[in-house]
């Protein structure tokens, strides 16, 4: 049945999510979980996120500080948060969907230098938040050249908390934004927390309060209000906030715990978020259709789950979860589409360069993964890691980074190069079987300056990249400065390595894989970014089969898990 056009106005909506009370409380899953349930709908939507650092972008941010770096198909170095929302609107979205006080200001003081101003004194208002609007409705206008369909509908993102300084030139932005283009046009989504005293098991809701409190001091009256909690919302902490906020009763939605943020959509839309946004932005009254996206939601339940598996990750970041967000939702994509729940355990791969863990530990692991990183520290330990999971026939998937070490850990243990590395952690070796692109030699600064965004790949005929993927041709992400030095291929497909899949008409080496394991795989690209609930990316789905197949006994499912 075709869905019907929807009655809009030509003029784009906009929602503003913000939040309260303290950070990381998902104002992210709360965005892609809004925008799921406006394109069930039946509406065109984007999301977009301000950042309020003063980074330009993410490029150069440690990923234990502020979590990974989310690469766009353009080549953007974004904010994480993006790729949630790509992974819930199943779309690619680009660099300008990332807006950050380094931009903005940047861009003003360009402006002011070349004389654009006129002589003008530039301030913060209203030239900055000019500059913020400006960027705001960009995002619009690329998306509607995309279409001639009336009624976009672009979620934005404000970043941060509630009272930081550095948010209020984008809450001001918003605020005026509000005035210009109109209540019907413009939505406030204040996401906030209700903490529960466990002495007493009561829910608090003076922190949701004096949140609010703080945004109607800045000028914003928040529409609906999103509460985040342990549990259901009971019905009188709704009426609390309702009272000491003016914000209709009906527009306090409760959001808890769920065992996977796919759950979080239907949540939401069993407690009424749509028939609030759907009154406030006037949208036609009608039903949801949700397509797959029940069965999909549904995968991620514990009941789904007939396998467990458990993942080994080793890298050096892994004091932070954050810092390898998409590769832990791609393993999920790929556990949940073939009913086996994935279970990630991080090790740090300098203990093993310590001795303060055995190699053997790896053992136990259904499969080995080394994801994207950079830097010496702990590198050699995942050399190790990639040859024990070799010899042991683990099955091992590497990312970028780690597909460069696997190269490096073959060259020294099979070929008997014993002296191989890669030129980033030994700029003198004799054999750099890893060496800096050519477009890399001359760059001046650090940030944006990588092998970025997507390639087109040219998969070789007969190989297991071609098996798996079904195709010759792939587009995938990037992220890198060093690749393989293809003067070694010989002696590598000589000894059992072959390097299968290339991109740039033949100069860049993409995938390589051990025909004799049962797995052993790597990428030069980042096959996470690309993955999505109920699509899982090929490498990633025949990597989770081969580590349930490399199981042994049944091991039991936990029927609950808070997320």
């Amino acid at each position: 049945m075709q869905t019907p056009e929807i009655g809009l106005s030509k003029r784009t909506k906009y929602i503003f999510v913000t939040g309260g009370v303290l950070s990381g409380i998902g104002k992210g899953v709360v965005v892609g979980s809004v925008a799921k349930l406006l394109s069930l709908y039946g509406l065109k939507i984007s999301s977009a996120k301000i950042d309020p650092y003063i980074n330009v972008d993410a490029g150069t941010m440690n990923p234990i500080i502020h979590g990974e770096v989310f690469v766009t198909d353009d080549g953007g170095e974004t904010d994480m948060d993006l790729g949630t929302y790509e992974r819930f609107l199943n779309q690619n979205l680009s660099r300008k969907h990332n807006i950050t006080t380094g931009q903005i200001y940047l861009g003003v003081i360009q402006a002011e230098r070349r004389g654009d101003f006129l002589g003008q004194c530039v301030q913060i208002i209203p030239h900055v938040t000019d500059a913020i609007k400006h960027q705001i409705r960009k995002i619009a206008e690329t998306e509607e050249s995309k279409s001639d369909r009336p009624g976009e509908v672009i979620l934005v993102e404000c970043g941060g908390t509630v009272g930081d300084i550095e948010s209020l030139p984008f809450l001001e932005a918003i605020r005026q934004m509000r005035l210009e283009e109109g209540a019907e046009n413009t939505l406030f989504i204040h996401v906030t927390l209700a903490p529960i005293l466990q002495a007493v098991g009561e829910e608090k809701t003076k922190p949701t309060q004096h949140s609010v409190q703080e945004l109607r001091r800045i000028g914003i009256q928040p529409d609906i209000i999103v509460v985040r909690s342990e549990k259901e919302l009971s019905l009188d902490s709704k009426r609390k906030i309702s009272l000491f906020t003016s914000v209709e009763l009906d527009s306090i939605i409760s959001n808890p715990d769920s065992p996977s943020i796919y759950h979080v959509p239907e949540n939401l839309y069993r407690d009424g978020i749509i028939s609030a946004i759907g009154a406030k932005l006037k949208l036609p009254v009608r039903g949801m259709s949700w397509g797959g996206w029940r069965d999909v939601s549904n995968s991620f339940s514990s009941a789904a789950f007939r396998n467990e598996v458990i993942i080994g990750l080793v890298g050096k970041y892994v004091s932070l979860a954050d810092s390898y967000v998409s590769v832990n939702h791609a393993l999920s994509h790929a556990g949940a589409y073939q009913n086996a729940f994935v279970k990630v355990e991080w090790i740090d791969s300098g203990e093993f360069e310590k001795n303060l863990l055995s190699l053997d530990t790896l053992e136990r692991y259904h499969g080995i993964l080394i994801p994207g990183g950079f830097g010496k520290r702990g590198s050699e330990g995942k050399i190790l890691a990639a040859n024990y999971a070799r010899e042991r026939s683990i099955p091992f998937l590497g990312l970028c980074f780690g597909f460069q070490l696997a190269l490096v850990s073959f060259a020294r243990h099979v070929c008997d190069i014993r002296d191989a590395h890669s030129t980033e952690l030994n700029p003198d070796t004799n054999n750099p079987v890893v060496d800096l692109l050519p477009s890399q030699r001359e760059v001046g600064e650090m940030g944006a300056s990588m092998r970025l965004g997507g390639h087109d790949i040219k998969i070789e005929e007969g190989t297991l990249a071609h098996q798996i993927y079904g195709t010759y041709d792939i587009r995938q992400r990037h992220r890198h400065r060093y690749e393989f030095a293809l003067k070694y291929l010989e002696i590598f497909e000589k000894n059992g390595m072959n390097l299968t899949a290339f991109s740039d008409n033949g100069r860049r080496a993409e995938i390589l894989e051990v025909s004799s394991h049962p797995f052993y795989m790597a990428t030069q690209y980042h096959p996470e970014f690309v993955s999505r609930p109920g699509s899982p990316e090929p490498v990633f789905k025949s990597f989770v089969k081969a580590a349930v197949e490399r199981k042994r006994p049944s091991i039991s499912i936990p029927q609950s898990t808070d997320s």
